[in-house]
């Protein structure tokens, strides 16, 4: 079998339901590296909470962070490392908005750290249980962000991504996160993990034919359709099993994603 570049989505895929890589998907990716294979991780996560895993697979690959606003080599200088940030302009606008849109936060991120308006907002987990200090409130946002976490509610998610998009279109593409909060995340015009894995795959000179990529949400389909083979997990949304070649037989908390590359590299 021809050298594949392997593209994992994090949350919903190659993560079970508590977060966490099991010990058979361990295996198998760790067994797809040692048979000649690329394992790049593609997730709309910062590198800070999605480094873990990038250990415990004992990577050492290109991965795409932020949905592919930002593509490097962790702790190295990768001449095709990509950044695409956006103004802090656009942060401070939608903030004034946030009573009319009936946002519950504003947030920001950028590969070091992350902004909030409000120290109280409620959703640590969104940072990792990483409880926010003064420190980290958006009035100390100096710089341009990668991208930006508001939270509405679910009524509302279509509606306020329909505004700011109307708003700034020329600048930002705003996605909805799946799970039971209506959390938007907003990166620059034109990012979306397709993007990144396509940097990595020229890296590598990896035909698209030999690319297979696993996902399961709204943030997984330009991946899914781009690469030449994409699988959607069994609990992907509709959207994503529409657009896939394929889709896993076992649902993420069953091992999915280890059980069908198992099968598909024959190892």
């Amino acid at each position: 079998m021809n050298k594949k570049l392997i593209a994992i989505d994090l949350d919903g895929t190659t993560l079970n339901a508590q977060s966490q890589i099991s010990p058979k998907t361990e295996a198998v990716l760790k067994k797809a590296v040692a048979s000649g294979h690329i394992v790049s991780i593609a997730t709309g996560r910062p590198f800070r909470i999605s480094e873990k895993f990038y250990h415990q697979l004992a990577l050492n690959t290109p991965m795409v962070n932020f949905n592919g606003a930002l593509v490097h080599v962790p702790y190295t200088k990768w001449a095709s490392e990509s950044e695409t940030l956006f103004s802090r302009d656009i942060v401070f606008e939608i903030l004034k908005q946030k009573n009319d849109l009936q946002l519950d936060f504003v947030a920001a991120e950028n590969r070091d750290t992350f902004y909030v308006d409000r120290l109280d907002f409620g959703s640590e987990y969104l940072f990792d249980n990483q409880k926010p200090t003064n420190d980290n409130l958006l009035q100390n946002l100096k710089t341009n962000p990668t991208s930006m976490l508001i939270q509405t509610k679910t009524e509302l998610a279509e509606t306020v991504s329909d505004t700011l998009k109307a708003q700034f279109s020329d600048y930002i593409d705003v996605r909805t996160w799946g799970g039971p909060n209506a959390i938007l995340e907003i990166v620059a015009k034109g990012i979306q993990k397709a993007r990144g894995v396509e940097i990595i795959a020229d890296s590598f000179a990896i035909d698209r034919k030999n690319i297979i990529a696993f996902g399961d949400e709204h943030n997984d389909l330009e991946m899914l359709d781009y690469a030449g083979w994409g699988v959607a997990m069994k609990n992907a949304s509709p959207e994503a099993k529409a657009i896939s070649n394929d889709i896993t037989s076992k649902t993420n908390d069953e091992d999915g994603l280890a059980d069908y590359l198992e099968k598909y590299l024959a190892i």
